[in-house]
């Protein structure tokens, strides 16, 4: 009977310390590890990628806490594991969700497609399925604009923290809820123009990236629009060849050629809808342009522009852009 006891007490005392060892001793894993849960796996299938990725020594022992701590739900999401830990702690992070939020940074201007590679380089998805969820969820501005051919111009520019089990959609719905948040602190979410001035506002955002500039731009274009004179916008001819899958970096004149309601220099008025998503005082410079009699400008080749009043003054503002780039560096 004592030998009995003491096999008992041995084997108690063996699997205290494995426990100790599989369990309440720290393991710092040989580098930074990202490990991704997916939503539904079981906690055996998770217990089992944790182990395969060296984040915890024995998949059994952390089975052991999920059943002695009642059995809670553990957060799906990315997890980075890059300091000393138990499987105890690796657990009650699991148990809180304390996921790794990866950073998506959204300039002004950028275009559907930009927004797609950065998501991409970020990680967080295929840039084709982004596009793809871009131009399928119109129904999230379809009561704001139900001109929209895609959520072009409604992806507002700003710094976000998604996960990688956020899907493309879910991206697209938090930055549609962005733009309608500051559209609202600025009286456009309820303007009847919206759609134009949305428009107006991300050709204004690529035209400068000077904020005084910006209402004199959208003064220039209105002004134009009054007369019925073509846009004639750069990034209009840009977007253009996007979307037909055809820009190479530069304006060719078969650019200028092509037959697209976005070409602004083949045809009158404003292209059908945005061409990239303006920040915030782009939106202000179309809602409120600059009263002016300018209907020309280019670039001075030092950051801003020099504006015109008429054929003869532009000419004489394009020669000194031109005279600057000659003498540049």
């Amino acid at each position: 009977m004592r030998t009995f006891f003491k096999i008992v007490i041995a084997l108690l005392l063996a699997f205290a310390l494995w426990f100790v060892w599989a369990a309440l001793l720290p393991l710092q894993p040989q580098q930074p590890t990202f490990v991704l849960l997916r939503p539904g796996w079981s906690t055996r299938h998770i217990a089992r990628d944790l182990r395969q990725q060296g984040v915890i020594r024995s998949s059994t022992a952390f089975l052991m806490l999920q059943y002695a701590k009642g059995r809670k739900t553990l957060k799906a999401g990315e997890y980075k594991f890059d300091q000393p830990a138990t499987a105890l702690q690796v657990w009650r992070r699991l148990e809180e969700g304390d996921v790794y939020a990866r950073t998506l940074i959204v300039p002004e201007g950028f275009n559907m497609y930009d927004i797609a590679a950065a998501v991409e380089q970020a990680g967080l998805g295929p840039a084709p399925d982004f596009l793809q969820a871009a131009r399928s969820d119109v129904f999230l501005v379809r009561d704001i604009d139900p001109k929209a051919k895609s959520l072009e111009g409604y992806l507002f520019p700003d710094t976000y923290e998604f996960t990688r089990i956020d899907n493309a959609h879910e991206m697209i719905a938090a930055m549609v809820h962005r733009f309608r948040q500051e559209a609202q602190k600025i009286g456009l979410l309820d303007n009847p123009r919206l759609h134009q001035i949305v428009t107006m506002a991300s050709i204004v955002e690529k035209e400068t990236a000077d904020p005084s500039e910006r209402p004199l731009i959208a003064g220039v274009y209105y002004n134009r629009l009054a007369k019925n004179m073509p846009l004639a916008a750069d990034p209009s001819v840009i977007y253009a060849a996007l979307l037909a899958g055809r820009y190479r970096g530069v304006i060719y004149e078969s650019n200028l050629q092509f037959d697209s309601p976005y070409n602004t220099y083949k045809y009158s008025g404003l292209p059908p809808g945005p061409i990239a998503n303006p920040g915030l005082a782009s939106l202000e410079a179309a809602m409120h342009p600059a009263h002016t009699d300018f209907l020309y400008f280019v670039s001075d080749n030092n950051g801003h522009h020099r504006f015109a009043r008429d054929l003869q003054e532009h000419a004489r503002n394009v020669a000194a852009y031109r005279r600057a780039v000659a003498a540049a560096p």
